[in-house]
C-alpha cells in the first residue's frame, strides 16, 4: 500500500522541481538583457519575431588608410512565434511586416554578450510607413544574436569594393507606448 504513495511523492517532487526550474530560467533570461538595452518604462512589448539572414559587408578603405569590412546592410527574413513568415529586415535599418507597415530605426545602445556574434542592440524608431502591426512601434531590441560578424581578414586594397555575407540569426522584440 505504501508504493503508490511513494510513487505519488516522486511525481509531485518532479513537478515542483520542474516548475521551479522553469521559473528560474525565465527570470534568468529576462535578467540577462543588460540594463542599457532595456526599453523605456512607458513602453510595453508588442510582439517578437525571429530573423534569419545575412549581414552584408563591403571592403572599404578607412580614414587611416586601413581597409576593413564595413556594414552595408542586413538582409533577413522575419518569422513569428509559430515559424510563419512575418516580413523582412533590410537596409535602413528597416523592418517591414507582410501587411506593408514598416519602421526604420537608429541604434541607441549596444552590448556584446557573445564576442563571436554581432552585438545586441536597443534601437529607437525614427520613421514609420503604413498602417499595420508595426505602425505604433517606438523601440526595438535585437537579442540572442548568433553569427553575423565580418571576417577579421580578407579586406585589403586588392579586395576594395567587394562584398561578403555573414549568416546571422537574432530575435527582434518590438515595443510600443503603453
Amino acid at each position: 500500500m505504501r508504493e503508490p504513495i511513494r510513487g505519488c511523492r516522486f511525481w509531485l517532487q518532479l513537478a515542483v522541481t520542474s516548475f521551479a526550474l522553469c521559473v528560474h530560467t525565465r527570470a534568468q533570461n529576462s535578467q540577462s538583457v543588460p540594463q542599457q538595452l532595456q526599453p523605456p518604462s512607458d513602453e510595453r512589448l508588442l510582439l517578437q519575431v525571429h530573423a534569419k539572414g545575412d549581414q552584408i559587408y563591403t571592403c572599404k578603405e578607412g580614414s587611416s588608410n586601413q581597409f576593413a569590412w564595413t556594414l552595408k546592410a542586413p538582409e533577413a527574413q522575419l518569422f513569428d512565434k509559430d515559424g510563419k513568415p512575418f516580413g523582412k529586415h533590410f537596409a535602413g535599418p528597416t523592418w517591414q511586416a507582410a501587411d506593408g507597415s514598416s519602421i526604420t530605426g537608429k541604434a541607441a545602445a549596444n552590448a556584446t554578450p557573445d564576442p563571436d556574434s554581432i552585438p545586441w542592440l536597443l534601437i529607437t524608431v525614427v520613421s514609420r510607413n503604413g498602417e499595420g502591426v508595426l505602425s505604433k512601434v517606438s523601440s526595438i531590441q535585437r537579442l540572442n544574436t548568433k553569427g553575423g560578424k565580418a571576417l577579421a581578414t580578407g579586406c585589403d586594397g586588392t579586395h576594395a569594393g567587394q562584398e561578403m555575407r555573414a549568416a546571422y540569426s537574432a530575435d527582434y522584440l518590438f515595443f510600443a507606448p503603453k
